[in-house]
């Protein structure tokens, strides 16, 4: 058996079906209906990737219906699992997914709720059945394995040489994963999009700023990125559903409005990142995706390096620091220790999957009466992301809303709390993201959160000043609190 024509051919067929079923896509009207349109750039792409998926396989198995199936079988999976992150998140599959994949093994929960349990046993089968098949069907042929070898080098060789030259060079400039994702496809988009990635530089680092002097600057900041909080006034257009904590804080904060994330249901990252950070995304480039893969080397930006050596930084997540890598970002960004999950105790009878919004208020202000020098605390809650059901019958907006009043509780406790160390003290508090909860909240509309900053005087007395809203990105707050505790 030697180099096999037709499953070749059926190979680079199935790959443009494949890719014609991933959304976003064009339509023959120019919009983004059903269609099968892409750029001839992008589908030249697609043809080199495809050659190389399929002359690996076929090297490994020497059957060309074999390597034919895997082949389709890969773009299968990432087109699904890209269909399905656009139908919750309002995003196509992006190259830094992927860096993500050990994390789902490691926290599936996070995962794996956004497939239906139907498709895990129907992928476990799959699965199953591909591994066997492709040991019982793989033929020891040293024609057909030589000639997977050299399909597999002429898709990369065309590949490499291709990108070099006019029109791919071009693509793909400037970040826009959903615009690029319609009109080039899936696969040339992951491809091009992590090219850029990699083309990144880390920026210079950033100038130290002195503190200007002011009466009862605040010695004392929490900053509390609240797990999926948003006003569900907004979220479900119901006024009696207003949360009063937020409500209050609203009417006394010295600065509050919307924080607009970039994110919808999930990226809890790209928002940590710019409060952090500082750094916007025009500036972050095909880095904004996911910030936290490179914010090693930006650590001069973050927080607790601007505040200055006088201050005390300590980061609070009661959850493996190891996600997203936190455990080697804060460190690196000037936070002097992390608060973690062996720091709390695991949520009682009928308080949920992850530790409560009531204990993390507890061990943030027992850090804070604890403080002896100027100290920075940022804590990320996680209480909210659910399950939203948290009953049988429960529907998931009702579950919602049982789990968001708890944050609201938090806020109120932590103001009060704060209020009586008599110490100038600021609160900031926002929301990472709005919850997607399927037949409620979508993506598409408006994607901003709340966010408030509580300012208190050292005799408690809160500050409201002129009350300004100020709707703010999150490299925007992460400047108005350095504003607020620096004097700028």
């Amino acid at each position: 058996m030697t180099f096999d024509g037709p499953t070749f051919a059926a190979s680079l067929i199935g790959a443009g079906l494949l890719d014609a079923l991933v959304r976003p896509r064009k339509s023959l009207q120019g919009g983004e209906n059903p269609g099968f349109l892409r750029s001839g750039a992008g589908l030249w792409l697609l043809a080199c990737m495809t050659t190389a998926l399929y002359g690996g396989f076929l090297a490994i198995c020497g059957n060309g219906a074999v390597a034919m199936v895997l082949a389709l079988a890969v773009q299968a999976l990432l087109a699904v699992a890209s269909n399905a992150k656009h139908a919750m998140l309002g995003e196509p599959l992006l190259f830094s997914d992927l860096a993500l994949i050990g994390a789902v093994f490691r926290h599936p929960q996070f995962y794996l709720s956004a497939v239906a349990v139907w498709q895990r046993v129907a992928a476990g089968i799959v699965g199953a059945v591909l591994l066997g098949l492709v040991a019982w069907l793989s033929i020891a042929d040293a024609a057909a394995h030589l000639s997977g070898l050299v399909l597999m080098g002429g898709g990369l060789l065309a590949l490499a040489l291709s990108l070099r030259l006019p029109p791919w060079r071009a693509l793909a400039q400037v970040p826009d994963a959903h615009a690029d994702t319609c009109r080039h496809g899936l696969l040339p988009v992951l491809l091009l999009y992590w090219l850029r990635w990699r083309a990144g530089r880390d920026p210079a680092p950033c100038a130290a700023v002195a503190r200007q002097a002011e009466t009862d600057a605040p010695e004392l900041v929490i900053v509390i990125q609240c797990e999926s909080f948003a006003d569900p006034v907004e979220l479900f257009g119901d006024p009696a559903l207003a949360l009063p904590a937020l409500e209050a804080a609203r009417a006394s904060a010295c600065r509050w409005g919307n924080l607009n994330v970039s994110g919808f249901g999930a990226y809890t990252m790209r928002t940590e990142y710019g409060v952090l950070f500082g750094r916007d995304e025009a500036a972050l480039g095909f880095r904004r995706y996911d910030p936290y893969l490179t914010a090693t080397g930006e650590g001069s930006y973050a927080l607790p390096a601007r505040l200055g050596p006088t201050w005390r930084s300590l980061f609070v997540h009661p959850h493996d620091m190891r996600f997203y890598g936190r455990d080697r970002i804060m460190p690196a960004g000037g936070f002097a220790a992390l608060v973690g999950e062996d720091r709390f105790a695991p949520p009682g009878p009928g308080e949920g999957r992850y530790v409560t919004d009531a204990a993390m208020a507890d061990e943030i202000m027992a850090l804070a009466e604890a403080a002896t020098q100027p100290t920075l605390l940022y804590a990320v809650t996680i209480e909210n992301h659910g399950p939203w059901e948290t009953e049988a019958g429960v529907e998931l907006v009702e579950g919602y809303m049982h789990l968001v009043r708890k944050g609201d509780v938090m806020l109120a406790t932590l103001s009060a709390r704060m209020a009586a160390l008599g110490r100038p003290a600021l609160l900031v508090f926002f929301g990472d993201h709005r919850p997607s909860i399927p037949g409620a909240t979508a993506p598409g509309g408006d994607r901003h959160t709340p966010y408030v900053m509580l300012r208190m005087d050292s005799a408690g007395r809160v500050l409201p000043g002129d009350n300004r809203r100020e709707d703010l990105t999150p490299a925007e707050l992460h400047h108005a609190i350095l504003g607020q505790v620096l004097g700028h």
